[in-house]
């Protein structure tokens, strides 16, 4: 977002869409931006060169809309991004009242969405390490020492990924950071929601999320975890490969809880906690990880 101005911004958005701003509410201010207009439309602002990952977003809607599963919904017009001062812009109609899904909700929307035919659209493969190095560097809670020990980290685990040689796995698309809160439970569906990193990939992978706030956060009881295996119909911690999705899963969450520590102090903790944990400091898992925002 402009930060001088971030209304402009969006009025400028609107006024190229056809669209009016004026009553214009701030949803959540971030990475991406979200802005609620009047007449229950949602106005998504994304970073810059981001342009053709919200594109992809599109794609991705408009393709499950036409197998009939339940997601968020662009407009229909404009049909693509419009860029503002490099920032990519879409339209989306506003979810009704709805929460966060439980874990066996997640796994049965998961389960049907990788039963789906790929779309026509390359999708493009999934790329797990997508813009670590550059949190790494960022970050400012880190000294010298510790960023070098996350790059080396990093380095190790692409080794470990390419290693496993995912590609020659069965894929499927993904959601790519499925977990409960981009699925919208409604009064009548669950809408699968924010397809920033959906992509031809390893299954396995959307499921890591879930095992990992059962092994890692330990946010997910047991019998919650064992729900969400039932629903799906597989147990990823039961595959060799496992440990390595884990870890990269754990890595990723380690960068982004870093990366809002440099935007907002209270987080330091959190992510100090975090890399503690993954150097070996705090024992085996579950390590209490908690949520951040």
């Amino acid at each position: 977002m402009d930060c001088r101005n971030p209304a402009g911004l969006l009025a400028e958005a609107c006024a190229a869409a056809g669209r009016p701003s004026v009553g214009a509410e701030l949803i959540r201010a971030g990475e991406n931006t979200l802005w609620r207009l009047p007449g229950k439309v949602v106005v998504r602002i994304a970073r810059t060169g981001q342009t053709a990952v919200a594109a992809r977003e599109l794609t991705v809607a408009r393709w499950l809309r036409g197998h009939r599963v339940p997601a968020v919904r662009p407009l229909d017009r404009p049909a693509g991004p419009i860029v503002v001062r490099g920032r990519p812009v879409t339209f989306w109609h506003e979810l009704p009242p709805h929460r966060h899904a439980t874990a066996p909700e997640l796994a049965t929307a998961l389960r049907r969405l990788h039963r789906l035919p790929p779309p026509d659209t390359d999708l493009g493969t999934l790329d797990p390490f997508v813009r670590l190095a550059t949190r790494i560097d960022a970050a400012a809670a880190l000294d010298a020492p510790e960023r070098d020990w996350l790059h080396g980290r990093l380095a190790d685990l692409r080794t470990a990924w390419a290693e496993l040689n995912p590609a020659a796995r069965p894929t499927t698309v993904v959601h790519g950071d499925a977990w409960g809160g981009n699925l919208a439970v409604t009064a009548t569906a669950a809408h699968l929601l924010d397809f920033e990193r959906t992509a031809l990939g390893p299954p396995a992978w959307d499921l890591t999320s879930t095992a990992v706030a059962h092994d890692s956060f330990g946010s997910l009881a047991a019998p919650g975890y064992a729900a969400f295996c039932t629903a799906y119909g597989a147990d990823v911690t039961e595959w060799p490969g496992y440990p390595v999705f884990r870890a990269v899963r754990e890595l990723r969450l380690t960068c982004y809880a870093l990366q809002q520590a440099t935007a907002d102090p209270r987080h330091r903790a959190q992510a100090r906690h975090r890399l503690a944990c993954l150097r070996g400091e705090h024992g085996p898992r579950p390590w209490q990880w908690t949520a951040v925002d």
